[in-house]
């Protein structure tokens, strides 16, 4: 192994709520956490690729996720299905973009004593050629060592408006590095057909590797606010097992911004060295359902299908359903997705404007973009089957060994039945053990908890009654988890 290798520490930027993704993508489920093709969600693909890295002259440290408060139950379950990685979730509080999450990480490595190279990758990308994508990071990382920050820059295959672009030069000795000399924003159509003209132009990926000192320094630069607020909140920071958490307060604050608006496209031109190399290895963003469609495997008619469906003279069609037969007939150049609680039907031009139907569902204040109907915790999942006036059914599934947190409802009452597994509850001062057709009652205001000792899932019925069935109504006082 090479004397001095190149340590480096992938960062897993988790953040993002993949609208136009709606209905599968939720604010409480986002993208990145789905399963749009083989067996791994793209968080867990993204940890998968930046963790196969190691070479003889390259030594790849901890994973570092940075993700927000509300999302680090999902990122840690889907962590467990990958033993062999180690990693820290650095939790945000809000959402603050790209450049703050950065600085985050590269606070947290330098405290350490340390200045590895970051692997910058969002976790909602998906990529077709394994093997190019890793050579090309290796070759970025060795042109990081020297404190330049290297962008991957995708090759394009067509005149795309809906990617910012990298305008470069020549490219720089044996390895093919290109000089970056202007970024430029999302273009029209005429301009993406020039650029794509020119050959001077790559997609902006939003993959970038550089030493953790490298960004702080450029930072302090362009952006000396954010790191500043950074380093107060930072600094005021808690540690509890796997989760870092900045000051709650400090890090609102925060200005948001990108990394490419705070450091980047102020680069060109300055004491910075900023690189690009190229990646062609099937990258896509999966920013719409269109794109999901491209990168599938199409049917001789150009479908594409998940779940149960029948398909009568259609062609180049999505279908996507999740829980019950969908059937099309005569139809060409279509988007459906069924969920339990929503169904998407879009022409696949318009794809992009899905979001506005998210914006829709806020301003009416409804629900369906917040959580599917089926809800995951760390303890395990419900899935509130059927409601109506004053009473709100669920199946609750809790993990072996889990149990839910010590609470009470003031406005709601509930009756459980056993259905699967063994049952420890807790109600009041009393404590009985349930299993498979037993029942028992939780009255309104009575302090309870549910808890699996089993070694099997424990699966129940749960009736609510009650005039407010809000998953707000719940008062906690002790819970497992660190929830308020």
């Amino acid at each position: 192994m090479n004397k001095h290798p190149h340590q480096i520490v992938p960062v897993i930027l988790c953040g993002g709520s993949g609208t136009r993704l709606w209905p599968l993508s939720r604010t409480g489920f986002p993208k990145q956490f789905l399963v749009l093709s083989g067996t791994a969600s793209l968080f867990q693909q993204a940890i998968k690729r930046a963790n196969s890295l190691a070479a003889d002259d390259i030594l790849v440290g901890d994973t570092l996720i940075v993700t927000g408060e509300e999302h680090r139950f999902l990122a840690l379950d889907q962590l467990r299905e990958m033993p062999q990685v180690t990693a820290t979730f650095l939790l945000e509080p809000v959402g603050r973009n790209t450049a703050p999450a950065l600085t985050f990480a590269a606070l947290y490595v330098v405290e350490k004593g340390e200045d590895p190279i970051l692997v910058v990758t969002p976790a909602d990308q998906t990529l077709m050629d394994g093997a190019a994508f890793t050579q090309a990071l290796q070759q970025s990382v060795r042109a990081a060592a020297d404190g330049s920050i290297v962008i991957l820059g995708i090759t394009p295959n067509k005149p795309e408006n809906g990617y910012g672009y990298i305008k470069h030069q020549g490219a720089q000795g044996i390895n093919s590095e290109f000089i970056v000399t202007q970024f430029a924003e999302k273009p029209d159509l005429a301009t993406a057909e020039r650029y794509l003209a020119s050959g001077d132009y790559t997609w902006n990926s939003g993959m970038f590797v550089l030493k953790a000192s490298t960004w702080l320094k450029a930072l302090a630069h362009f952006s000396p606010t954010i790191l500043i607020a950074m380093q107060q909140a930072f600094s005021q920071k808690t540690v509890d097992g796997q989760f870092v958490r900045p000051d709650q307060v400090a890090f609102t604050n925060v200005f948001s911004d990108s990394v490419d608006y705070a450091v980047l496209e102020k680069c060109p031109g300055s004491a910075f060295k900023i690189k690009m190399v190229p990646l062609d290895a099937g990258w896509n963003d999966l920013g719409a359902w269109d794109a999901l469609w491209q990168v599938s495997e199409q049917d001789g008619d150009g479908n594409v299908t998940h779940g149960d469906t029948l398909m009568t003279n259609t062609s180049n069609t999505f279908i996507h359903a999740s829980s019950r037969l969908v059937a099309s007939v005569g139809v060409s150049n279509l988007i459906v997705v069924e969920t339990t609680d929503a169904i998407l039907v879009a022409d696949k031009s318009q794809c992009q404007h899905v979001k506005k139907i998210v914006s829709e569902l806020v301003k009416l204040k409804r629900s369906e973009h917040i959580l599917p109907r089926k809800v995951h915790r760390p303890w395990g999942w419900y899935d509130s089957i059927d409601e109506g006036a004053r009473f709100k059914v669920k199946r609750i599934q809790v993990k072996p060994g889990a149990s839910l947190s010590l609470q009470r409802h003031q406005q709601r009452a509930e009756h459980w039945v056993v259905v699967k597994g063994t049952a420890e509850v807790i109600c009041g001062d009393k404590a009985i053990t349930l299993t498979e057709n037993q029942s028992t009652y939780i009255p309104l205001g009575e302090v309870h908890r549910l808890s699996n000792p089993g070694a099997i899932p424990l699966e129940i019925i749960e009736v609510q009654s009650g005039g407010y069935l809000g998953e707000d109504d719940i008062e906690r006082f002790e819970d497992s988890y660190g929830r308020s």
